[in-house]
């Protein structure tokens, strides 16, 4: 039976704050700062366990092997010698955000009838532009029944940064539905990291209809404002579009184009006049898992930092007490992972498919969950100061903690 399934990164012992990605304010803020590895990776997993617990399907990637020996050696360097910004670059977790894993097509709407993925490029960041390769072993490993594609990365110059610049309407989760493809252009002095060429390649290789696939331009005041990816300021779900108004770079046309392909969906915009792009930025607002649940009811994870900023909870308190779709607002505490650029839907790749399908060791369970639990809270480091990364006795505990974690799940093949 086809279901949604959020797939989120489990938070690597190498979590830090090196503040490696131009136009992330929340990553520029706290850059210097002391992490907290551990606390960052079991709040993950409580976001993940409350999921489960809502009835909903839950899955995980693995933290990527770090740091990054083999990138830094084509670098002609290693980790003792290279200079401290490349150093960081290799050790970087930023992997835990599996909405940059990957686009994902579900089945109903790909020409062969099969759930397509492509791997993200991620070209646009030196630290990111190494995750492809591990990731795209995880995706074949965890994807690689018949009823999966997994293609290879957008070649260069094309930067490609996965489900956070992808959204799709359906009229449910496992019919066909339209896909939107939000690309950028330079918002000020921060780079746009999607580029309109990488999302027409994949929509290309995954077999979509044109009829059913937009492509529409963020709005640069968006990524000036800290907009790095439109997940940012919009989210879909089924027949609902959650966005704000500066969301896109003309917005009656944008909306247009949606209702004219999607005649079914509901809109539901928040004004700036109600909630000012700069408390969206940083409340991370729509940096939410907009979800269906198990009764059919739309509900909203936001991360903490949403309810404790007044213009959004009064927004979200109202739209709930009256009939809109979003009927339940569900705070979660990611406060880790916010504080270097991510909320709770950076943490998680949707995937509509049967999970019978997927390999089992990438499925959660309440079992699974307390043995990542134990592992976490035994191996990984409790904090990491940036001249910490320096060190080589960090380095293999670094190493030994994701073994242990790997070989626990069974999973020890990853390397």
């Amino acid at each position: 039976m086809l279901t949604e399934i959020n797939f989120d990164g489990l938070i690597g012992p190498s979590h830090n704050y090196a503040g490696l990605s131009p136009g992330n304010i929340a990553s520029a803020i706290h850059a210097g700062g002391v992490s907290r590895p551990r606390e960052a990776a079991l709040q993950g997993l409580g976001k993940m366990r409350a999921n489960m617990e809502r009835g909903l399907v839950q899955g995980w990637f693995m933290p990527l092997p770090r740091p990054n020996a083999g990138w830094l050696e084509l670098l002609a360097t290693d980790f003792a010698s290279a200079e401290p910004h490349m150093r960081a670059a290799a050790f970087s977790a930023s992997s835990m955000w599996a909405a940059n894993a990957a686009t994902v097509s579900p089945a109903a709407d790909t020409a062969d009838g099969r759930c397509h993925l492509t791997v993200a490029n991620l070209m646009t960041m030196a630290h990111r532009s190494h995750e492809w390769t591990d990731t795209l072993a995880q995706l074949k490993l965890a994807f690689a029944n018949p009823a999966f594609v997994v293609h290879q990365p957008v070649p260069a110059p094309f930067g490609d940064e996965g489900a956070a610049n992808h959204m799709r309407l359906a009229p449910s989760h496992g019919e066909p539905g339209v896909e939107i493809f939000v690309y950028g252009k330079s918002g000020g002095a921060f780079p746009a990291r999607q580029h309109v060429e990488a999302s027409k390649a994949i929509a290309r290789a995954h077999g979509l209809s044109a009829d059913r696939t937009l492509f529409i331009e963020q709005n640069p005041a968006a990524i000036a404002g800290g907009a790095f990816h439109n997940d940012v300021v919009a989210v879909a779900n089924e027949r609902v579009l959650f966005c704000h108004e500066s969301a896109f770079a003309d917005r009656k046309a944008s909306y247009a184009a949606i209702v004219s392909a999607a005649p079914w969906c509901e809109i539901v915009e928040v004004a700036e006049a109600d909630v000012p792009l700069a408390d969206v930025i940083s409340s991370y607002l729509f940096n939410a898992q907009l979800v269906t649940l198990p009764g059919g009811e739309q509900a909203l994870v936001v991360p903490t930092e949403a309810m404790a900023t007044p213009s959004v909870r009064q927004w979200l308190d109202t739209h709930v007490s009256g009939n809109g779709p979003i009927r339940q607002v569900l705070p979660v505490d990611v406060r880790q992972s916010m504080a270097n650029g991510g909320g709770p839907a950076c943490l998680r790749l949707r995937v509509v498919a049967d999970p019978s399908t997927i390999d089992p060791r990438f499925l959660c369970s309440a079992t699974k969950l307390d043995r990542a639990a134990a592992i976490v809270a035994e191996h990984w480091p409790e904090t990491i100061a940036p001249a910490d990364l320096g060190n080589p006795a960090l380095v293999e505990r670094v190493i030994l903690a994701r073994k242990a974690l790997l070989s626990a799940l069974n999973l020890s093949q990853l390397g």
